[in-house]
């Protein structure tokens, strides 16, 4: 092979690997942004699901207030 067909096999190797990698850096951005909505997406359930307990018990505290009265 010569010098120059040399030259431009390795120049396409680089291209190729390149793109390897950015393609996996692109997919691996494409998954961490998907587990961080997931995990907004938990974080506000917990949030709602302990506001509908605080205010069930709120509503219980305040019955059994006025029971007492």
């Amino acid at each position: 092979m010569s010098n120059q067909t040399n030259n431009d096999n390795q120049e396409n190797n680089q291209s190729v690997s390149e793109s390897v990698k950015e393609t996996a850096g692109s997919a691996f951005h494409t998954v961490h942004s998907a587990l961080e909505t997931t995990e907004n997406v938990a974080m506000n359930a917990v949030d709602a699901t302990a506001n509908a307990v605080n205010n069930i018990m709120d509503n219980t505290n305040n019955k059994a207030n006025r029971k007492n009265d």
